[in-house]
């Protein structure tokens, strides 16, 4: 994962986690519905399973059933989020707390 600063819009970290990843499908919300980004998808063969948003020109077909899949991701968001410093955010440093999500996650996935 990358953390980014939470000003900046989700699409900025995305760019380098779509190179080196070997991925099927990517379930996203709609604040990634980007041109480039379906592009990249498209191009490496993945399945882009992102809802449109409501201004999108363009339409393509859009897998409902899968995406109802994500609430999986969401889940493991909130099991992260119990957890006040994580919740809070109260390391220092991105070192610190990128430490923190591994050994948290660590910790939910030996239950």
């Amino acid at each position: 994962f990358t953390l980014i600063p939470g000003q900046h819009y989700d699409t900025v970290g995305v760019a380098p986690l779509l190179e080196p990843a070997d991925f099927k499908a990517l379930l996203a919300d709609k604040a990634f519905d980007v041109h480039w980004i379906v592009d990249a998808l498209h191009a490496q063969g993945a399945h882009v399973v992102i809802p449109q948003r409501k201004n999108r020109l363009d339409r393509r077909p859009f897998d409902a059933a899968l995406f109802k899949a994500r609430h999986l991701i969401e889940n493991f968001f909130c099991k992260l989020k119990e957890f006040k410093r994580i919740a809070m955010r109260s390391e220092k440093t991105d070192r610190s707390f990128a430490a923190m999500i591994y050994l948290t996650a660590a910790i939910i996935n030996s239950r």
